[in-house]
């Protein structure tokens, strides 16, 4: 069961409610208010998920998807991914202030009340679900609802605070968008939407490794069991190794289940630069350098925005 917790530092019975009541009304102007329900939603990641989402959608409808579905994809899975992230915080709102990272989120900085956060996750989840039911079909409901579901309860609630596996488990519901996209437009799921969510599953591990190894005492102090934290060094660096392998393997798989000669040619172009920068990640600590980390992490994002870019480009031409 989920109660509420008392913030270090506050008297006995002071808890993070009565703490935000006691608020200036300048600090919970409407303003403010919407910033902060904006970036419990974690837009960044939101984006990131839609980057994925469209480009899929595209190459299932062979052209531009009917613009019906795709604005209720858009929208019910940006409220999907904003409710999940919204549950999350709730969840993880004992974490999040003792972790530098995060400790300005909404939550620990009590800008807004844990149950108004919880009221809002899941206001947000059944309203995404509830557009996925009228306007696109059973398949894609069930994995919008499916994909929330994991996120907040098998992932945050059960496996982030036990299992090392966590992120590589975590993976499951950052791909869902992928064939959710897919089953939004065709009512099924076919190989090459199965090997386009590979690709961004496979690509989750070295792109939150590096994360994690960037803020690998903020997750120790937390008591987060990330890769980095319980593991040696050569066993992170060899995890990223191989999924960056098999990022780009499944890159490869893809490209003659349905696509053309460009999302080939940049599959191969960003996949070995994707490789090349995780290698020298790799090269830098066994030197003893700086690992650098967060340029993996950077590129990593622009990797994945241009292999669906080039997604997109074939499903057009």
């Amino acid at each position: 069961m989920i109660t509420e917790r008392s913030v270090p530092g506050r008297p006995p019975g002071d808890t993070e409610e009565t703490a935000v009541a006691a608020l200036p009304e300048t600090r919970r102007d409407p303003v403010a208010l919407f910033r902060a329900y904006l970036a419990l939603c974690k837009p960044q990641i939101v984006e990131l998920l839609l980057v994925t989402t469209v480009p899929t959608m595209m190459v299932a409808a062979g052209g531009w998807p009917d613009l019906r579905t795709l604005a209720v994809v858009l929208i019910g899975g940006a409220m999907a991914g904003g409710a999940a992230s919204a549950l999350n915080c709730y969840i993880d709102r004992d974490i999040d202030q003792v972790m530098r990272r995060t400790k300005r989120r909404p939550l620990p900085a009590n800008t807004v009340t844990p149950r108004s956060v919880l009221i809002f996750g899941l206001t947000m989840a059944v309203i995404s679900v509830a557009l996925m039911a009228v306007f696109t079909n059973w398949l894609a409901t069930a994995l919008t609802a499916g994909a929330i579901f994991y996120y907040d309860v098998v992932y945050t609630l059960w496996l982030k605070r036990r299992t090392p596996a966590n992120t590589f488990w975590g993976g499951i519901c950052g791909s869902a968008p992928v064939i959710i996209g897919w089953a939004a437009v065709t009512g099924t799921v076919t190989p090459l939407a199965w090997a386009l969510f590979a690709i961004v599953f496979f690509w989750q591990m070295p792109h939150f490794y590096a994360l994690a190894i960037k803020y690998k005492d903020d997750y120790a102090r937390a008591g987060v069991p990330m890769l980095p934290v319980v593991r040696s060094v050569g066993r992170v660096n060899f995890e990223i190794v191989l999924y960056t392998v098999l990022t780009l393997a499944a890159s490869l798989v893809a490209w003659p289940l349905g696509l053309g000669w460009i999302y080939g040619a940049a599959a191969i172009v960003t996949g070995a630069a994707f490789l090349a920068e995780a290698l020298l990640l790799v090269r830098r600590t066994r030197a003893g350098e700086p690992a650098k980390p967060m340029r993996l992490f950077h590129w990593s994002i622009t990797y994945l925005t241009i292999l669906f870019i080039a997604v997109a480009v074939d499903a057009l031409i």
